[in-house]
């Protein structure tokens, strides 16, 4: 399949938005509509256009969360982007912060967390309809993002657990991922998805995955929504910062710095090759 993004219709689609004065969870998720029936005309624009295609295309409205604060995220802004990859994010912790393997929310990931349910709240009120397909990242701080934001949520079905939807790995060890008993202990409400290993089978610490790889799984991850959710319109996906942005490297858009907490709309457009 051809994946491709839609523009124009969320703030967040302008090349020259500003993550950071946009913020994570803006208004109206960054909806350009500001109408009463917002979600209405988006959803039926969608569906018009997935009825009348000439090209055999579907369109998908898809939510990309990026999990809250975690505990790698304060050691980095500590230390700095360099040193923190030069050094400090090959190790543990520093005796004052523990950030590796797999951290958890800080309390204020957990406020972002609530922050994007509060949205969520106001906008499913407002017409949005609830995500008809769940995916998350088998990292912690994902999870506990994905729990917090969706919590006491009727009409929801089980989030799916997959491999493909954690960060880039490699290296730091905050993108180790704990044993898949941890997760079915620790988050009996979600599914994981078939195959999924025991342990970590991806991570080293001697090389980082690149960009582009992370690319090639998004695009997997992609590929399975649109086959596996035929009909499905309204799609959720919790993860991280670099395999969000390998979601728009495998749509064809620029990088987005999406801060912690934050949700990233996406109109996007599959083609069969």
């Amino acid at each position: 399949m051809k994946f491709e993004a839609v523009g124009g219709l969320f703030a967040q689609d302008d090349p020259l938005a500003v993550p950071q004065k946009i913020g994570g969870v803006p208004p109206r998720f960054g909806l350009l509509d500001a109408s009463g029936d917002r979600w209405a005309s988006l959803l039926a624009t969608l569906a018009q256009l997935n009825a009348t295609t000439g090209d055999g295309a579907v369109y998908k409205l898809v939510f990309f969360g990026r999990h809250g604060q975690g505990y790698h995220n304060v050691a980095e802004d500590k230390y700095g982007t360099d040193a923190w990859d030069d050094h400090w994010a090959k190790l543990d912790g520093d005796g004052e912060l523990v950030w590796g393997p797999d951290p958890e929310l800080t309390s204020l990931g957990k406020e972002q967390a609530l922050a994007a349910k509060a949205m969520w709240k106001t906008e499913l009120a407002q017409g949005l309809p609830l995500p008809e397909s769940l995916y998350c990242s088998p990292m912690t701080r994902a999870m506990q993002t994905q729990q917090i934001t969706f919590e006491g949520v009727d009409g929801l079905k089980p989030a799916l657990i997959m491999e493909d939807c954690r960060e880039e790995y490699g290296e730091h060890t905050c993108d180790k991922r704990r044993s898949k008993t941890y997760i079915q202990e620790n988050f009996p409400q979600f599914d994981i998805e078939e195959g999924f290993s025991e342990e970590d089978e991806l991570y080293t610490a001697e090389d980082r995955e690149t960009p582009e790889h992370a690319a090639e799984r998004a695009r997997r991850v992609l590929e399975h929504v649109f086959t596996a959710d035929a009909g499905r319109t309204v799609i959720s996906i919790t993860a991280h910062s670099g395999i969000i942005n390998g979601f728009l490297r495998a749509l064809g858009r620029p990088r987005y710095a999406l801060p912690t907490g934050g949700i990233l709309p996406v109109v996007v457009k599959a083609t069969a090759l």
